[in-house]
């Protein structure tokens, strides 16, 4: 019998692919402290026992905390509403079953290196010329022309595949704007490139996310039923693989008039478009080109539900709209819990301007008040991340990492008094800080030196010494707590606190302070010295927070 006959027509080769959905490129961190790279898979399946996301900066685990979930809505296609949600907080781990076959239908677009559909990709995007950059483009912590403050002082000429796709996700919610490259068949461009159309969406935001005991939870208490109707979203509402892969180009008008339809299209909104240059060891370069734009002011305090917003009358006039509120971006001089009013009421109590607090809280507020949250005294974080932009929004400046530890109980409506006392501590330390940064400024005067120097160096260094007190004072609020007495607690350690700073400054003002001057003051001249400075500011002091026996605890 003849042999078969050989084969000389070696296999095709398989074209290169990094599968996201199996191959770990999303850091992690464990309880025990240790950190992790895992698979998209591994992430959800894992859920349970992982802390948090990693991030090589807090903005990319936003960015990527963002992914998660819309792979999470997309998956249980909802939550539909609160018994769909109370189904799936009650189980002890997330529904990977369904995620993973969620994952096996979508597994093309999931591949970075996808000839067709790269994940987050155009393919084939390409300038006149052929070239692309340097990946520094879309590595956020090597600012254009600063290396000197960062760990690639020689740029980032080469990243794993793990760590590009990081940074991809990343480039999507907070790339800066200015000129970038120019792809072919994009109509915006001109004479090659890709005029400033601002930064990417997440770039615009004061953004803000739940964090609880462990991943699964913080997911989940981010994951809004599609039934609450403080966000709007519609059934077209997907994310950004359940669309067709985009082209060089922007949205068509008319497609662009209606989307993003609800957050799963918004978490993976195409800010950019993006086309990563590999080889087999990984990547060496990035084509970066301006993609779908989306302009705040649109309401979409209707759409984003992670971020605080604020009305603002000058684009109402600019843009003849009656109502418009931008974003609230996060001030990073000011520590979280000093903004604390913004996040669990929806107005700032003395402020002529309205302000809008993330829908995500009152979501977790409604959770609460309604019962499905029936743990009032589980503490959670509201963390609070964002990137502040410099140079005409061309370079990162900032990026600001903070959060407020509490009970879930102060987003019980009907635990307004706790809620109010809390806000109202807050505004104990802002006064007493204010009579602090009065002292400081008298006894300046006094020794004849530049009052507002002194009087700002103060006001920081009280802050600074009650931001400690303040967060453990609120972390320790329950629902067995006494709002009233849980406010004297809290006024005694601020007077303590304020008035050992005060009774410092006099102390070391100098000389030239104790022996005083005539100073001029709107009511005529007087004699300003350290005895008269420090007197006014223990009479203020005591006016404000009155001497009492420290409160017990609860």
């Amino acid at each position: 019998m003849p042999s078969e006959p050989l084969n000389d027509n070696p296999a095709p080769e398989r074209p290169p692919s990094f599968d996201l959905t199996t191959h770990p490129w999303i850091r992690v961190l464990r309880p025990n402290g240790t950190e992790d790279e895992l698979s998209l898979r591994e992430v959800f399946h894992q859920a349970p026992d992982l802390v948090r996301l990693v991030g090589d900066l807090s903005t990319q685990e936003f960015a990527l905390f963002r992914l998660l979930l819309a792979i999470l809505h997309d998956a249980v296609d909802g939550p539909r509403d609160a018994d769909d949600w109370c189904e799936l907080w009650e189980a002890d781990a997330l529904p990977c079953e369904r995620i993973d076959d969620y994952l096996d239908r979508h597994r093309e677009r999931f591949d970075l290196l996808h000839p067709e559909t790269p994940f987050f990709q155009v393919a084939g995007l390409h300038t006149d010329k052929g070239e692309h950059s340097s990946l520094d483009r879309i590595v956020a912590d090597v600012p254009n022309g600063n290396r000197f403050f960062t760990m690639r002082a020689h740029g980032a000429r080469r990243l794993g595949f793990a760590e590009a796709a990081r940074w991809l996700v990343h480039a999507h919610a907070f790339d800066t704007s200015g000129i970038k490259s120019g792809a072919v068949g994009d109509h915006r461009v001109k004479g090659g490139k890709g005029y400033p159309q601002g930064v990417a969406w997440a770039g615009n935001l004061g953004g803000v996310m739940v964090q609880a005991a462990d991943l699964r939870e913080s997911l989940l208490l981010n994951l809004m039923a599609s039934e609450y109707d403080q966000i709007r979203a519609d059934e077209a509402d997907a994310p950004a693989w359940r669309h067709d892969p985009p082209g060089p180009g922007p949205l068509k008008p008319v497609e662009a008039a209606y989307r993003p339809h609800g957050v799963r299209d918004l978490y993976t909104w195409q800010s950019r478009r993006v086309r990563l240059h590999f080889d087999t060891d990984g990547v060496y370069g990035v084509l970066l080109a301006y993609g779908d734009r989306l302009t705040p002011h649109e309401h979409r305090h209707r759409q984003e539900p992670m971020t605080g917003w604020r009305r603002s009358q000058a684009q109402e006039k600019k843009h003849k709209m009656p109502l418009v509120y931008m974003p609230r971006e996060h001030d990073p001089a000011r520590s979280a819990w000093r903004g604390l009013a913004s996040l669990i009421t929806d107005r700032v109590q003395g402020s002529s301007s309205d302000f809008l607090r993330p829908r995500l809280l009152d979501w977790v507020d409604w959770l609460v008040t309604e019962g499905f949250l029936q743990d009032k005294d589980k503490r959670v974080r509201a963390r609070l991340v964002g990137a502040l932009y410099g140079t005409q929004q061309s370079v990162v400046d900032e990026v600001v990492d903070d959060d407020v530890t509490m009970a879930l109980v102060l987003l019980d409506d009907r635990c307004e008094g706790l809620r109010q006392q809390a806000v109202n501590a807050v505004d104990d330390a802002h006064k007493a800080v204010e009579i602090l940064g009065v002292l400081a400024q008298d006894l300046a005067r006094a020794a004849g030196n530049e009052p507002a120097p002194r009087r700002d160096a103060a006001r920081d260094r009280g802050y600074g010494q009650l931001d400690g007190h303040y967060r453990r004072w609120l972390a320790s609020l329950d629902s067995d707590t006494d709002p009233d007495r849980a406010r004297e607690r809290w006024q005694h350690t601020l007077r303590d606190q304020i008035r050992r700073i005060g009774d410092e400054l006099a102390d070391t003002a100098g000389p030239a302070a104790w022996e005083g001057r005539v100073v001029k003051t709107g009511s005529g001249e007087l004699w300003l010295s350290t005895p008269q400075a420090r007197s006014r500011f223990r009479r203020e002091l005591a006016r404000l927070l009155p001497a009492t026996e420290p409160a017990a605890t609860n």
